[in-house]
């Protein structure tokens, strides 16, 4: 009876510890899995290390999100940086490609460049789209020197038109305020778009632009320069495409919020500048086949705008 009685507790003990082992590997499962799907990574920038953790396929958007959140108070987003990865094959840091996924543990490390990237501001056909903003009638009477930039504008079209520079126009609200001037003759243009947001970085705007090959610069002006045109203008250096505004074809409804909005913009890294240097600079040499139509446009002075009485 007693030999019985120890045989069950030896069986009772294997059971328990069948049970134990059972919730160990579990758990030991579990751990595994919400590892499998997060990898520890180190994230260093200047002085300071950091550890966290991403999930796994998370790429290069993700980890530049991860580097603000830890150390925003400490970038200058001004500057620009290249994330790097520590490779055990060559024992040091390498430039990290675009291509980057989380897909192990890692080192990684947010470098500032040591050049001061400046905006070149160089301007070819091949490259650069042409965006005219919200030159409606319902604003002829309330904008300063409509008519003078409305003039500028319709040069800057025909310029677009000879050296089969694509365009895109907006029109803001037009079923309130109306459609584009009549002055500006939108013959050739590649879209015509009403909107309500305020910049023209629209879905059907960005499928446009993806449908030019290479196009690095746009040209913009319209109105009103401290909204729509502020508006698009940062939109469009956030996507990485270098800004041209045309000071002498944009305004505001009044003077002061044209002049601060300009100033603002410039000191973005945004480029603000006149319509007759566009279109020269776009030519680049008298020896172009375009020059001769170009320089009829150019021939008389644009209009000021006003702008005179600031400088």
């Amino acid at each position: 009876m007693q030999e019985v009685c120890q045989k069950n507790r030896l069986l009772e003990d294997s059971e328990s510890t069948r049970d134990n082992g059972g919730k160990k590997n579990i758990m030991a499962e579990l751990q595994q899995h919400s590892n499998n799907n997060h990898f520890p990574i180190l994230f260093s920038f200047s002085v300071f290390s950091r550890p966290s953790s991403l999930p796994v396929g998370s790429g290069y958007e993700v980890l530049i999100q991860k580097f603000l959140s830890l150390y925003g108070d400490q970038i200058d987003i001004h500057r620009k940086f290249v994330i790097q990865l520590f490779s055990e094959e060559w024992g040091q840091y390498i430039d990290l490609p675009k291509s980057f996924v989380v897909a192990e543990k890692c080192k990684l490390r947010l470098v500032p460049l040591q050049m001061t990237m400046t905006t070149l501001g160089n301007l070819t056909p091949a490259t650069t789209v042409f965006f005219c903003c919200d030159m409606q009638e319902r604003f002829r009477p309330a904008i300063k020197y409509f008519g003078d930039i409305i003039s500028v504008g319709q040069r800057l079209l025909q310029g677009a038109r000879i050296l089969g520079i694509p365009v895109i126009v907006s029109e803001q609200y037009p079923k309130g305020l109306g459609s584009t001037v009549q002055e500006l003759d939108l013959t050739g243009v590649k879209l015509v778009i009403p909107k309500t947001k305020f910049s023209m970085v629209l879905p059907e705007v960005e499928a446009a632009l993806a449908e030019i090959p290479g196009v690095r610069s746009v040209v913009l002006f319209g109105v009103e320069t401290h909204v729509c045109i502020q508006q698009t203008a940062l939109d469009l250096i956030g996507r990485g495409l270098e800004v041209h505004i045309v000071a002498d074809s944009t305004s505001s409804r009044s003077m002061m919020d044209r002049v601060f909005a300009l100033e603002r913009l410039a000191r973005t890294g945004i480029i603000v500048t006149t319509s007759e240097s566009i279109l020269l600079q776009l030519v680049s040499d008298k020896d172009h086949p375009k020059f001769k139509e170009i320089q009829n446009i150019i021939k008389a002075s644009a209009p000021e705008s006003g702008l005179l009485s600031k400088v």
